[in-house]
C-alpha cells in the first residue's frame, strides 16, 4: 500500500506520462495540436508540479495534506475547463464552428494575453477536428477523465494515515 508521498509521487509520473503521450503524439504520430490542446498541456504540466510540489513537501499532518490535495484540486480546474471546452466545441455539428483562425504563436505575438486566452477558448475550426480516439474516446475527453481521477488520487492521498517509523 502507498503512503501519501508514494500517492503524489505517482500523480506527478500520471501527469509525465500525460506529457510524454502529447508528445509522442505530435513528434511520432504527426497529430499538430490545437491551442486548446496546447492548454491542456500547460494544466496538466503545472498539475504534475503540484502532485510534484506535495510529494516533496510531505506535510505530516493531516491538515497539510488536505491543503495540498486542494491545491492539486484549485489547479486541476484549468485542464479540466479547457478540455470540457475542447470536448463542446468538437461536438457542434460540422460547419458550425468558425473556420481555423491563426496559430498559437502568432496570436502570442500580435495579442495581449489576455486576448490570446479568450480567442482559445472560443474554439476555432482547428479545436473540432478530431483526429484521434482510444477505446472511442477523443483525447480531450482523455484529459477530462485523467484530470478527474487525479484529482480523486489526490483526496485520497490526503486522507492517508501518515506512516510511522519503526526504529
Amino acid at each position: 500500500m502507498l503512503n501519501r508521498r508514494g500517492l503524489n509521487f505517482l500523480g506527478f509520473l500520471a501527469c509525465v506520462g500525460m506529457m510524454g503521450f502529447a508528445i509522442y503524439a505530435e513528434k511520432i504520430l504527426h497529430l499538430e495540436p490545437c491551442p486548446l490542446c496546447m492548454f491542456q498541456r500547460v494544466g496538466v504540466s503545472a498539475l504534475g508540479f503540484s502532485f510534484a510540489l506535495a510529494a516533496l513537501h510531505h506535510p505530516r499532518g493531516a491538515s497539510g495534506a488536505r491543503v495540498y490535495a486542494g491545491l492539486i484540486t484549485l489547479v486541476a480546474v484549468l485542464p479540466a475547463v479547457v478540455a470540457g471546452r475542447h470536448i463542446y466545441v468538437q461536438s457542434q455539428p460540422e460547419g458550425s464552428i468558425p473556420s481555423c483562425g491563426a496559430t498559437l504563436d502568432y496570436m502570442l505575438e500580435v495579442f495581449p494575453l489576455l486576448t490570446v486566452i479568450k480567442k482559445v477558448l472560443s474554439g476555432g475550426g482547428e479545436c473540432a477536428r478530431i483526429d484521434w480516439r482510444f477505446l472511442g474516446l477523443t483525447m480531450p475527453m482523455c484529459v477530462l477523465a485523467s484530470v478527474l481521477v487525479l484529482v480523486l488520487l489526490a483526496w485520497y492521498a490526503a486522507t492517508r494515515p501518515i506512516e510511522r517509523r519503526q526504529y
